[in-house]
């Protein structure tokens, strides 16, 4: 794992730091020597319930009010803004409105916002290895809505590091595919469902990896360009299915039948359910090979940092509670490089 070459010394607030990428931001930036503050709208029950975080500030606010925003990013180094509306549901709403506020007090602070993108940006005429310049057409409302919030990043001036990446997984990640739809947290795995095409190519992103991306980008914050951008590639299958494998194998049964998503299913029964609906919308990323291309983030870093998969799956499944016992002797924070 890299380490940080001095304490930093520096503060960031980190909205959204309950969720998966916020809490892995946490921990990765506490490691390097920064001071991390926290919104929170429940700040005591969230920091009993998060302690293990290295927050060492968590201040009263709802991310959709501009003056909490703005009253807890004052003073700060960097914002990172990692809030999102639950099970895909109310982006318009709601994912605006967050990020506008994040951006407002960026502006205020002079200081850098930082966020987390995805691929859904895209559309076919970029498939299959995505670059930073590759063209934004996406297929649907939600693709639409983040190239829009990239776009606002741009255009209010703020200065900003966005990195994209492929399908988080790890031990908190509450809205990734994994708990929600391959595997049930807190029971034993006996099969594996996987909701994409077997031969079609996926891209994952192992949360400590990619807060560790985060950290070591900011580390050369005066070598960032105004808005910049980069890829990072997590761990990439050529076939989509063996990630299914990879965890039937971290389950300790290699034979271990995989499911099919049963998508005929929840198309029936879509029309009651609007998480249902909100999935569907994102299928056709399980039908067609979509990667990453890091070349500009190793470029920068030398190297993207990444966990061996068999290790950063063993670790996800522990903290899901899927795993009878620990499968790993490495904690989640060593991250190699």
């Amino acid at each position: 794992m890299k380490q940080a070459s001095q304490p930093s010394s520096k503060t960031l607030l980190i909205i959204g730091a309950t969720g998966g990428i916020g809490s892995e931001i946490a921990k990765s930036f506490a490691r390097g020597g920064w001071t991390v503050r926290a919104l929170a709208r429940k700040p005591k029950e969230a920091a009993k319930k998060f302690d293990h975080l290295g927050i060492a500030e968590w201040r009263k606010g709802d991310a959709l009010k501009l003056k909490d925003v703005l009253k807890a990013a004052k003073g700060v180094d960097a914002i990172f803004h990692g809030a999102n509306p639950p099970g895909y549901q109310k982006w318009r709403e709601r994912a605006v409105p967050m990020l506008a506020n994040a951006i407002a007090a960026a502006k205020a602070e002079e200081v850098r916002l930082l966020f987390p993108g995805n691929v859904y940006n895209f559309g076919p005429d970029a498939w299959p290895l995505l670059s930073e310049t590759s063209p934004q057409n996406p297929l649907t409302k939600k693709g639409a809505i983040r190239v829009e919030m990239e776009q606002m990043m741009v255009d209010a001036g703020i200065k900003s590091l966005t990195v994209r990446a492929g399908d988080f997984f790890g031990a908190h990640a509450p809205g990734s595919w994994l708990p929600n739809a391959i595997v049930k947290p807190g029971k034993e795995i006996k099969s594996v469902v996987y909701p994409g095409l077997h031969d079609k190519g996926h891209a994952w992103a192992y949360l400590p990896d990619l807060a560790e991306t985060f950290r070591q980008l900011m580390e050369q914050e005066q070598r960032l360009g105004r808005n910049d951008m980069f890829h990072f590639r997590g761990h990439v299958f050529d076939q989509g299915v063996d990630m299914a494998k990879a965890i039937a194998r971290a389950a300790g049964d290699e034979n271990m039948k995989v499911k099919k998503m049963p998508w005929g299913l929840i198309r029936f029964a879509s029309p009651f359910v609007r998480m249902l609906r909100e999935l569907l919308e994102m299928r056709y990323l399980w039908k067609e090979t979509v990667a990453l291309d890091n070349a500009k983030l190793v470029a920068f870093l030398s190297d993207e940092p990444h966990t061996p998969l068999d290790r950063a799956l063993a670790q996800s499944l522990e903290g899901m509670g899927c795993l009878k016992s620990p499968a790993s002797q490495s904690t989640a924070q060593e991250v190699t490089v």
